[in-house]
């Protein structure tokens, strides 16, 4: 029996590796239909994370004992693989070692001089090279009979037994319906992310991005799509995340998707998709707005506001349009929106970037993602690096240092508001607070900016933080930005109704009073008797005595004279927080 092992080395635990999946699934179909030599053949896949010890990852591969091991590639883990390449020839010296993925599918050439314990590497598309080249290792070829045969698969580089490396021309696109289903026992992901395709290419011609290098764009039966959309929902899976690049680029195709997810809805899993959001139109949203709350996300890369930009780096966007459609999507309150944007591409100084972070703050997203541009092969970015004077990193991730309109030193800077994003924004855990507070600031970029130098300036820049210390650290800065006891008091009460909207916190920050004032102690222990005896507030609480009641909710007296009421058992599908009910009406002043 042979043996091959498909490694994927992950980001994170949560992820998945599909691409691996596929290979697996098409190859096994292929040598079951076609070669009838799947008797003879069994592939095995192994997923790992980068946080895992190399030597971890080698020693569960050598136990496997594989006669070729396919490691899948990204920016994320090559640093890894290389390692594990020159382990696994010293451990496993019959072992044949095979590359593919983004990350060297257009550096083939340069990987197999660099890397010489490397067979070859699988070009772009991976299903057929994979299926072909896994049918010659069935059939028990000793390596050089093995050659002849490999000059006839398309998309592959390979290295002969006399060292000479062959490119073959590559292949055509593959038809996505012929494509078999990826999962079958989905036990392995449970508290996994699982991800799907529905389409591939992408037809926008984006110079940082490599879907832009494919733009024949292709979509998988709807028939196909439907049933396999039914298996998840069946099995009640959390999350499926679509890899599609530009999911609404057909209308018809990505209507029908959400057409069938909303009336066979099973209440439990979340649907992700990255779409363009000035490309939909009012059938779309009105489809949208029947959603049940968290049933879908929607990833949208804005990148830049800058028109200059925008049109250089060969992106198409109607930016008032999308502007209105991420208003109306808010408005609809059910369902969760990602913007992003990249800093550090052409046109684009710290002034203009500044403009650009604005304008998406201003459309509320759930999440604002500050990225920084990855000079990545085969990008047309990549092949411009000169022109625009891009100085990025020499190993993964390519991330920029500077370029003709951004210094060093003002990436420097965006990597602190990035940070403070990160923590006082995204967490959505200071959603009261940073919306009081902005009107002391300029803009939203010199609120963060402003948090970010105070950060540095306190020496709190890297260190780890509890969310309580979080809270504190805030109230610190605020009280550097205004002396008005009358704010300052606002601001506290601003803060304490962040910490408790997200969970009934045992401890309280140190600028905190009592969370009941003594004078008000009785009436609250009234109200939850009440609330025991008629629920009027705590309605899901049935079942369980006032005292239960008063440790499972949470009062809080703030010091604008406002009582509230913190239901745990009531939450926001969409940012997770607690309901909050003013209560000041029950307590008495």
């Amino acid at each position: 029996m042979t043996k091959i092992l498909l490694a994927a080395i992950n980001a994170k635990y949560i992820h998945s590796n599909l691409g691996v999946y596929s290979l697996k699934a098409y190859a096994e179909k292929v040598l079951r239909e076609r070669e009838g030599l799947g008797e003879e053949l069994e592939i095995q896949i192994g997923e790992y994370t980068i946080n895992q010890q190399t030597e971890q990852i080698l020693e569960d591969i050598y136990e496997r004992q594989p006669d070729m091991v396919g490691f899948s590639c990204y920016i994320w883990n090559i640093s890894y693989v290389r390692e594990l390449i020159q382990d696994v020839h010293k451990v496993l010296p019959n072992t044949d070692i095979w590359l593919g993925g983004p990350e060297v599918s257009y550096d083939a050439l340069r990987v197999l001089k660099k890397e010489p314990e490397v067979c070859g590497v699988m070009c772009g598309e991976g299903e057929e090279m994979f299926a072909s080249l896994a049918a010659l290792y069935a059939s028990k070829k000793e390596r050089k009979d093995r050659e002849e045969s490999l000059g006839g698969i398309l998309g592959l580089t390979y290295r002969k037994t006399s060292g000479e490396v062959v490119q073959n021309p590559m292949g055509a696109c593959l038809d996505m319906s012929k494509l078999p289903f990826s999962y079958h026992d989905l036990q392995e992901f449970e508290n996994r992310i699982v991800y799907y395709e529905s389409s591939r290419g992408c037809p926008f011609s984006c110079s940082y991005c490599l879907s832009s290098i494919d733009k024949r764009v292709r979509f998988r039966d709807l028939t196909l799509v439907l049933q396999e959309l039914d298996f998840f929902l069946e099995k009640r899976v959390p999350q499926v995340k679509f890899v599609d690049r530009t999911f609404n680029c057909k209308k018809s195709h990505a209507m029908a998707i959400w057409r069938h997810i909303l009336e066979h809805d099973n209440g439990v899993t979340n649907f992700h998709f990255e779409i363009s959001a000035d490309l939909l139109d009012e059938e779309e949203l009105e489809l949208l707005s029947q959603m049940r709350a968290g049933l879908v996300q929607l990833e949208i890369g804005v990148q830049s506001t800058n028109p200059d930009t925008i049109r250089e780096i060969h992106r198409s966007m109607n930016l008032e349009k999308l502007k209105q459609t991420v208003g109306r999507i808010n408005a609809f309150h059910n369902i969760h929106q990602h913007l992003d944007l990249i800093a550090g591409l052409p046109y684009e100084n710290l002034e203009r970037f500044s403009q650009s972070f604005d304008e998406v703050y201003a459309m509320e997203p759930n999440q604002l993602q500050l990225g920084f541009l990855k000079v990545l092969k085969g990008s047309f970015m990549m092949e411009n690096h000169k022109a625009y004077e891009l100085c990025y990193q020499s190993a993964p991730p390519y991330e920029v240092f500077s370029t003709r309109w951004l210094s060093y030193a003002d990436v420097l800077h965006l990597k602190g508001i990035e940070d403070m994003v990160e923590v006082y924004y995204n967490s959505r855990q200071f959603e009261k607070t940073i919306e009081k507070m902005l009107p002391l600031f300029e803009g939203a970029f010199a609120m963060y900016a402003a948090l970010a130098a105070f950060y540095k300036k306190e020496g709190l820049k890297g260190l780890s933080h509890s969310r309580i210390a979080r809270y504190e650290l805030l109230y610190r800065f605020l009280c550097e930005k205004t002396e008005d006891e009358r704010e300052r008091s606002c601001f506290r009460d601003c803060l304490m109704t962040d910490l408790y909207l997200r969970e009934n916190a045992k401890s309280r920050p140190s600028f905190a009073g009592r969370a009941i004032r003594e004078d008000r102690r009785e009436a609250v222990r009234d109200f939850f008797v009440q609330e025991e005896k008629q629920p009027k507030y705590l309605k899901k609480y049935a079942g369980y005595d006032s005292k239960q009641m008063a440790k499972m909710a949470h009062v809080e007296c703030l010091e604008d004279g406002r009582v509230l009421l913190f239901d745990y058992k009531t939450r926001d599908v969409l940012n997770y927080n607690a309901s909050c009910l003013d209560i000041t009406g029950e307590i008495g002043e």
